[in-house]
């Protein structure tokens, strides 16, 4: 009978969990894309061709505003050849603009797909790497071999990588996943406790805290 009252208990836990998760689950994005348009506009200055990169720059915004009016065929299209012949920043910028594009249709795969290919460049920078890393596990946090993303998600738990906070969470979801509530605080506490953690990502991580403890 114990066994049963216990299984109940974990899926009231699960639920508290599944609940907090979805309220903010997409929180961090909005905070990574503002750090890599940042990033990448100091890159834009590294560019020397004034002439091509002012091109990229008004190719990127007409597929903004092919998405801002729900032209996502035209969007993907318009993005795919910026990706193919736009400066560095631009190219980086549209590889993660059309991956969001598949995330947000709900076509995990292929945004897992554009990511893992943008992470696994050399030639890109190791921020823009880290971050594609950071969604592509994103992508796979729900049914993805846990095992896999532990080891990919490591990679960013580093106190110098810029993303670690991100990382952290997503550690300790996957933490939840395994059923190691032990380690899942660890890392939940580790973002309360650090300074540095931005707030809302703090206060996510706090309640996250109260329903593995409640």
């Amino acid at each position: 009978m114990s066994d049963i009252f216990e299984e109940v208990d974990e899926e009231v836990r699960k639920d508290k969990y599944s609940k907090v998760w979805q309220r903010y689950g997409n929180w961090f994005v909005s905070c990574a894309v503002a750090l890599l348009i940042s990033a990448v506009g100091y890159v834009q200055w590294q560019e020397y061709n004034f002439e091509q990169r002012a091109e990229s720059s008004t190719e990127f915004n007409a597929a903004l505003r092919l998405i801002d009016s729900k032209k996502l065929d035209e969007a993907t299209r318009a993005l795919a050849g910026l990706a193919e012949s736009g400066t560095k920043g631009y190219t980086i910028l549209a590889k993660f603009r059309a991956a969001g594009l598949k995330a947000q249709a709900g076509d995990s795969a292929a945004a897992s797909e554009i990511y893992d290919a943008i992470a696994n460049d050399d030639e890109i920078n190791t921020l823009y790497r880290d971050l594609a890393r950071l969604y592509a596990i994103m992508q796979k946090i729900d049914d993805g071999d846990t095992s896999e993303l532990s080891t990919d998600i490591r990679k960013l738990l580093s106190d110098d990588n810029p993303w670690r906070f991100s990382a952290r969470e997503m550690a300790a979801v996957l933490a939840l996943r395994k059923r190691d509530r032990k380690t899942a605080k660890e890392y939940f506490k580790m973002l309360t406790d650090d300074p540095g953690t931005p707030a809302g990502l703090k206060q996510r991580a706090s309640e996250m805290l109260q329903a593995i403890d409640g």
